[in-house]
Order: structure tokens, then sequence, then C-alpha cells
């Protein structure tokens, strides 16, 4: 039973995907005499809690009840005073958590506050698949640096597009709508200037069920190329737009962009490119917890030389197109032997139609 209860809760704590950030999806459900008689979620960055939202949508007194928690109850004052505090405070007898909080100002005092008040804790409930939904909120919250998941597409023979660079579309709709999930669980979305220049992309969220949240745009732009009149610059978003970029832009250039609103990043050169390292840093610093790498084949490159990337969703689709000069998804000068290569560990194959995702974790050395 306390699987089954646990289940729910991670289903609840998914629908704060997209606007928990940079907090972590959490969910909450209180069972007493084997029934569910309260459920809440973390909803929105700076709202109620998950346990808050349970106590407050209970129907019945929780008074003896038993907590199924995602995460483990916070013992601090942030945006919110502590779940655990309110949890004793309720009479709640026993408390069933998946994950132990990573965040240095939890950390095990949540779970200390619950027993040193007689209340009976039980850890590791389904653990793994909360640290799965968690991802990225363990990543940010242990380093201060975004969560980065590299996506591309290719054909069966390794191709990202022709010869003459046409890629729209690659993949099946499926495919396309499940990279809009990720773009709407994300905080940010990175491509370079050559995405810009050949696809002129939207880089927002569109899906089909509800309405998405917009993650902000990153443009890679050692040069300054982008043109005025690009779609990121000038669709209606709630989402920012940042310009990447260095002293080898012309200052009339990003003069004229920030009274587009864009906002302007002026990174140091490294090998006569945007520094990608402190680019992920300053990003922490503005609390942007997650990164959708979708660039092409020489950003995505970079930024796995770079060593930024934490996760890489392949998508490959049946498809056929040769040609020597057709581009595949990692371009660069490459890596010189194969000792070196980068490893992909905990892979998932996931099926969308006639598509499919290779799921997997870049190796860290």
């Amino acid at each position: 039973m306390d699987i089954e209860f646990m289940k729910r809760a991670l289903e609840l704590a998914q629908k704060g995907e997209g606007f928990t950030n940079p907090n972590p999806l959490v969910g909450a459900v209180i069972v007493k005499d084997g029934t569910i008689i309260g459920e809440g979620y973390h909803q929105k960055y700076g709202s109620h809690h998950a346990e808050i939202n349970a106590f407050n949508n209970a129907k019945e007194d929780v008074c003896g009840a038993t907590m199924y928690v995602t995460l483990e109850p916070c013992a601090h004052f942030g945006k919110t005073p502590p779940c655990a505090n309110t949890i004793v405070q309720k009479g709640i007898k026993k408390v069933v958590i998946a994950l132990k909080d990573p965040n240095p100002l939890v950390s095990g005092k949540g779970i200390e506050i619950l027993k040193n008040h007689g209340i009976e804790v039980v850890c590791g409930v389904l653990e793994d698949e909360s640290k799965k939904l968690n991802e990225i909120f363990i990543k940010y919250i242990t380093t201060k640096l975004p969560f980065c998941i590299l996506k591309t597409a290719m054909t069966l023979d390794g191709k990202i597009a022709t010869y003459t660079g046409d890629s729209q579309w690659i993949t099946n709709k499926d495919s396309r709508q499940y990279v809009h999930q990720i773009r709407n669980r994300v905080s940010s979305i990175m491509v370079g200037i050559g995405t810009i220049l050949s696809d002129n992309p939207k880089l927002n969220t569109r899906l089909e069920e509800k309405i998405g949240n917009d993650p902000i745009r990153i443009i890679v732009d050692t040069y300054g190329k982008i043109p005025l009149d690009a779609n990121v610059l000038t669709q209606k978003s709630s989402a920012e737009t940042i310009i990447v970029t260095t002293e080898l832009a012309p200052k009339e250039k990003l003069r004229l962009l920030k009274e587009r609103d864009a906002k302007i990043l002026i990174t140091p050169l490294k090998d006569e490119k945007v520094d990608l390292n402190y680019l992920v840093n300053w990003l922490g610093n503005q609390k942007i917890d997650s990164i959708l790498l979708e660039g092409g084949s020489e950003l995505n490159y970079s930024a796995l030389k770079a060593g930024i990337v934490d996760k890489v969703n392949v998508f490959i689709a049946p498809k056929i197109i040769g040609g020597n000069k057709a581009k595949s998804p990692i371009g660069g000068n490459g890596i010189e032997f194969l000792k070196d290569a980068i490893n992909i560990n905990s892979m998932e194959i996931h099926k969308f139609g006639s598509d499919f995702m290779i799921e997997g974790y870049v190796e860290r050395r």
C-alpha cells in the first residue's frame, strides 16, 4: 500500500512541472484507515508546499493519519513556514518519504523534527522515481549550476539535416510534442546563432492539451549576428530572450537588441567563442536551474566538450537521407581517440509512433 499511495503522490508532483523552478516538484497524500482523505502538490514557486495543500484539501480530521510525501518536509523558513512543524501540529502519526531532501538547509532536519515529536518516519519508498522526477532540483540545489539536457533529432543514418540544410521535420508529431513537454518543464532553452539563421524558431512551448510555460530563450551568438526581426525577438511571450555574446559583437547592434527588450550577456572569449562555463555559472546565479539545449552540431559539441551537459535525449526517425555534407548531431573537431569518447550511462529507450528516443546521462570523469 505504501507504494501505491506514493505513486499517487508522484503523479500529483508532476502537475507542478514548469511552475515550481527552482523549487522541487513535490506531491503529498494523507491516508486514514486505508483511504485517501487529502491530496496536494507544490503548484507554483513561492506558494504553499504540497503538505500544506494536502492539509487544506483534507475531507476530514487528519489527526492520527499517515502522510505520504515525495520529498522530505522542509524544516526551515523560506518563502513559507516549515512544513515539518505543521505536520507535528496537525497530529500526523506516520510520515512516509520517498527522498531525503538534498538541500543542505534541510537534509535530514525535517526528519529529525518529526522523529523528535514521536512521529514514525519511513524513508526510501520509490526513492529512485523521486530522484528522476527531481533531477533538475538535485543538480541545482547541490551545485548552483543548471541541469542541462541535450536534445537532438536525427535520421537512421545519423543526419540532422539534408546537405541543403533542410531539417523540418525529421521526427514525427508525437516526438515533437514530447519535446514541447520538456520545454514546459525547464527554465530555459538554448540554441546557437546558426539555428536562428537557418530555422528562425520561436523557441516557445506549444502543448495540445494545455497552455505551456515558455522557457527563457538563450541565444549563443559570438559575433552578434542575430537579425533584429528574428522570431525570438518579436513574438509575444512572457519569457525573456538573452543574447549571449562577446566583445566581438558590434556595440551598435547590442544597443539595438536592448531596444527590442533583449537582455545582453557578454562572456569572455574561449577558443574564439562564447565561454559556456562562464555562461552556466551566470545562469545559476540568476536562479535558472535548467537548460534544454536544442543546438546545432557545433554548439552541441562545444557543450559536451565544456562538460555542461548532464543528460541526452536523442530522437531517431526511420528515415535515410545520406550525403557526405549532411551534418550529424555532434560537430566540431571531435574526439581524437576512442578511449576519450564521452560515455552515456543509464540508458532508456522510449517509442513515439515510428520514432525512438534514447535517453541517458553523461558519465562524469
